[in-house]
């Protein structure tokens, strides 16, 4: 049962990682863009969770906590630029 709801959730997070992809292709405007980034990433990092959980491995949960630092980090410095800002200033 325990494989069922894996095998459930990493096709469930397959679908909406493409469907997150397609959405920052068509995106129409910038902040439109970061917003399905940011969603793509976090997508990204829930699938790394699940993997660490399915293999039993940490390395997969300090990727995961890595790259979700890594997309505020980016994500805030994005919106500061696009606002007209600078972004690390």
């Amino acid at each position: 049962m325990h494989e069922l709801v894996f095998y459930g959730a990493a096709l469930w997070m397959t679908v909406l990682l493409v469907v997150s992809v397609g959405v920052v292709v068509r995106a129409g405007s910038a902040l439109s863009r970061i917003l399905a980034l940011d969603m793509l990433i976090l997508i990204l990092v829930a699938l790394l969770v699940l993997f660490a959980a399915a293999t039993r491995t940490p390395y997969y949960l300090d990727a995961a906590v890595v790259l979700s630092l890594l997309a505020v980090v980016t994500t805030l410095a994005a919106v500061r630029y696009h606002g007209g800002e600078e972004p690390f200033g």
